[in-house]
């Protein structure tokens, strides 16, 4: 009798044991804040992303952790500040690394948020880009499955088995293949139309779900398409001359290709009920592609338009019911929150030294204010200029405190001071007339940025600020 109640016991505190939640997180490559119809774009329609918004939850102040591609992946897999582990810009030959004060990959002794999953029992898998390390001609990068992934399948910037790339454009004959040296890097290699790759990718996701699900074990599935980078490859019946055109048509193509697993998830009420899908873009838009609505600057730039990303977390069987179908438009969060959020959400702990802080309740629709802080941001150190695009050169550092935000140079010359309550777009300077706050602000950026590893930015911005003059006598 007594083994007896003691089973029922244990079933009843099994029962009342909460489930942990699968995650999806989708990260978009190079889409403009202003690029889903949700956020306001009127030329191209992102129905299956749409329909994940009207059941969930979009963010309107929510910023990645640098303005261009490695450095923005490298703390939503940490938590941490990118620069910490010297990664500061994106990842290429290894002589252009050292060149910039790169690492050549991300140290697998970093905070990984996968690892942590792994470790608490879930099925971990990364379908997609990764560009954290193992491109061009660095190939003795650590695989993608160092990080704590049970598997991976990735594009020509990761070690471990891959999708490349076969373009055609109106015209060809036969397709081309693009990146065929990366087949080095780790196989088995499948080739598939570029057209179509990010369906490759989804499938692949598709199918480790379904195997989990199949074991009842949580899961957590990064899917990162190459979609919307540039060069552009839409269906050839979409085809156009104009750039801004071609990047639509691939736009709606990725949505599309997406759908499938969307409705996978949304279709199961299992599923449904306990998975949370994360959505946003690892930075701006690349200039005269993307849209980065109603704010200043693109990729590789630290002004809004380069660092405010488009969130939209969907969880409806876990979300507050009344947020559903909303918009949070007044917290304040970035990209290395993530990780310590989804941590706390699967009921475990974060690895210690962490940058990001939990959110999980803001993301769940939870009221409660984000805790006050400073988010800090280096621009990347070949970045000062980026001819044609950006001939100007660019502030080197920037914070943002409340509703100010401030740029300025490394040693905190030329301060640029906005109020972004009122200035959302970035083009009111307000240094003359607040010295106390550009004082304040420029203290505490440049203390972030001499805490941190140093990269070989002063040294290159001061080569291309040569080279613009000597062009300019010209």
């Amino acid at each position: 009798m007594r083994f007896l109640c003691l089973l029922a016991s244990a079933l009843l505190l099994g029962a009342a044991e909460p489930k942990k939640p699968n995650f999806v997180f989708v990260l978009i490559d190079d889409m403009g804040w202003g690029d889903f119809s949700c956020f306001g774009n009127t030329e191209a329609k992102t129905p299956n992303i749409d329909r994940l918004a009207a059941e969930g939850l979009r963010f309107e102040q929510f910023y990645v952790n640098s303005p261009i591609c490695s450095p923005s992946r490298c703390a939503f897999v940490t938590g941490q500040y990118p620069q910490r582990w010297r990664i500061n810009s994106y990842l290429e030959f290894r002589a252009a690394n050292e060149a910039k004060g790169n690492a050549q990959w991300l140290d697998p002794r970093a905070p990984s948020l996968a690892r942590t999953l792994q470790a608490g029992g879930y099925a971990t898998g990364h379908f997609g880009k990764w560009h954290l390390g193992g491109q061009r001609d660095v190939d003795d990068a650590p695989a993608i499955t160092a990080y704590g992934y049970d598997t991976s399948l990735t594009n020509f910037e990761g070690m471990g088995p891959k999708l490349l790339p076969l373009t055609r454009k109106p015209g060809d004959q036969e397709p081309k293949k693009i990146w065929a040296d990366a087949e080095r890097l780790g196989g088995p290699v499948t080739w598939m139309n570029r057209t179509e790759i990010t369906t490759g990718y989804a499938d692949a996701a598709l199918k480790f779900i379904d195997a989990a699900a199949a074991k009842g074990q949580p899961f957590y599935v990064d899917l990162w398409p190459d979609d919307v980078h540039s060069p552009y490859f839409p269906p050839l019946e979409k085809w156009s001359p104009e750039k801004h055109r071609i990047y639509l048509a691939v736009l709606e193509e990725m949505d599309r290709q997406l759908g499938r697993l969307f409705e996978r998830v949304r279709a199961d009420p299992a599923l449904r009920a306990n998975t949370v899908f994360i959505i946003c873009s690892d930075n701006g838009p690349e200039p005269g592609a993307g849209s980065a609505g109603p704010f200043r600057g693109s990729k590789t730039q630290i002004f809004e338009g380069g660092l405010r990303s488009s969130l939209i977390v969907w969880a409806p069987g876990r979300m507050a019911k009344e947020r559903i179908g909303g918009t949070d438009a007044a917290s304040v969060f970035a990209a290395m929150d993530l990780a310590p959020s989804l941590t706390r959400m699967a009921g475990l702990p974060a690895p210690d030294g962490l940058d990001g802080v939990d959110l999980s309740a803001t993301l769940l629709g939870g009221t409660s204010p984000v805790p006050p802080r400073s988010l800090c941001w280096r621009r990347p150190p070949d970045r000062k200029t980026w001819a044609p695009a950006l001939a100007t050169p660019q502030p080197d550092l920037a914070i943002r405190e409340g509703d100010w935000k401030l740029l300025c140079e490394y040693d905190g010359s030329k301060p640029l001071l906005y109020d972004l309550a009122k200035d959302q777009g970035e083009t009111t300077d307000l240094a003359a007339r607040e010295p106390a706050v550009v004082a304040r602000l420029t203290s505490a950026v440049l203390a972030w940025h001499r805490s941190l590893p140093a990269d070989n930015g002063p040294a290159l911005g001061a080569a291309s600020g040569k080279a613009g003059a000597k062009k300019k006598k010209k």
